[in-house]
C-alpha cells in the first residue's frame, strides 16, 4: 500500500507515541499490586504520548492547528488544517491492563476529515485511511460486514461513565438494540470500536458522550471501508454533537432507528 507524505507523517509520529505507551503499559501492569494505584503513572503516560505526538506533527507540518484532549485547541497560522489528536483512547483499559487502548489521530483540512490513523500498540495493530484512497488494517485492506439483518449483527456500544452522560437513556437504547441484535459488545474505545466495524469485525457501533478526538480517524475508516456514519439525528455532526451510528448502509440505517425508538413495555 503507497502512503501519501501526510499518512506517513501521522504513522510515524503514531508509532513513536506507540512505543512510549507500550513501556508504560508494561509498568503499570506492575503497578496494579500497588495500594495507591497507578492513575497518576497512567495520566503522565497519557501526557507523555501527547507530547511526542504534538511535537512530531509541528515539527512536519509547522502551523497547523490542533484539537487535543490535554491541550484543548490551539491556533495555527495555517487556517486550512487542523490536527485532531486522542493520545490514550480508552484510558480505564490502559489503567487495568486490557490491552484495547489507541492512539488516534486525523487531519482536517477546510472543515473535512481528509486522513486518519487508529493505532493499538498493544496488539501492533495499525489502521489507517485516506480520502479516496481506501482503508487499510496493517496493509490490509479494509470492508465492512456484509451482514444485512440485525438479528445476525454483533453491535458496539460506549457505556457512559459515571457522572458522564445520560445513563437512562442508555439503557433504553440498550433495550431496545439487545432485543434486535445477536450480541452487543463494549470494548471501552471509541476509536477502536470504530475501526472494527471498518475492518468488518463489528457490524455497527452506537455512543453517545463523544469528543471529536474520540472518533475523527474513525469516521474516515468507515467511511473508506464502505461504510455509513451519521449522528443520531441522522445528520453528519458528529465532531460537534457528540453522537455516533455506524454500520454499512442497511445496519446503520436499522441501528439508527433501533436506538431512537422508545421501550416497548412489556
Amino acid at each position: 500500500m503507497a502512503r501519501s507524505a501526510i499518512l506517513n507523517v501521522m504513522v510515524q509520529a503514531a508509532m513513536k507515541a506507540g512505543r512510549s505507551l507500550s513501556r508504560d503499559f508494561g509498568e503499570v501492569q506492575n503497578l496494579q499490586v500497588s495500594m495507591k494505584g497507578p492513575g497518576d503513572y497512567v495520566s503522565q503516560a497519557d501526557r507523555k504520548a501527547e507530547d511526542i505526538l504534538f511535537t512530531e506533527l509541528s515539527k512536519a507540518r509547522p502551523g497547523y492547528a490542533f484539537l487535543m484532549e490535554e491541550r484543548g485547541l490551539i491556533e495555527g497560522d495555517d487556517g486550512q488544517h487542523r490536527w485532531i489528536v486522542d493520545p490514550l483512547d480508552g484510558t480505564t483499559n490502559f489503567l487495568h491492563g486490557i490491552p484495547l487502548f489507541a492512539i488516534s489521530i486525523a487531519l482536517e483540512r477546510q472543515g473535512q476529515i481528509v486522513a486518519g490513523v487508529v493505532y493499538n500498540p498493544a496488539m501492533d495493530e495499525l489502521y489507517t485511511a485516506e480520502r479516496g484512497g481506501g482503508a487499510f488494517m496493517n496493509d490490509r485492506r479494509l470492508r465492512v460486514a456484509g451482514r444485512t439483518k440485525l438479528i445476525d449483527a454483533v453491535i458496539g456500544c460506549g457505556v457512559p461513565h459515571l457522572g458522564r452522560g445520560q445513563h437512562g437513556n442508555f439503557l433504553v437504547e440498550l433495550r431496545n438494540v439487545m432485543a434486535e441484535v445477536s450480541g452487543v459488545r463494549r470494548l471501552g474505545s471509541a476509536s477502536l470500536d470504530l475501526a472494527y466495524v471498518a475492518a468488518g469485525r463489528m457490524d455497527g457501533f452506537w455512543e453517545t458522550g463523544l469528543s471529536a478526538w474520540d472518533v475523527a480517524a474513525g469516521i474516515l475508516l468507515i467511511r473508506e471501508a464502505g461504510g455509513f456514519i451519521s449522528d443520531f439525528a441522522g445528520g453528519q455532526n458528529m465532531l460537534d454533537g457528540g453522537s455516533i451510528v455506524a454500520g454499512n448502509e442497511i445496519i446503520q440505517r436499522a441501528l439508527l432507528k433501533t436506538v431512537r425508538k422508545p421501550v416497548t413495555p412489556r
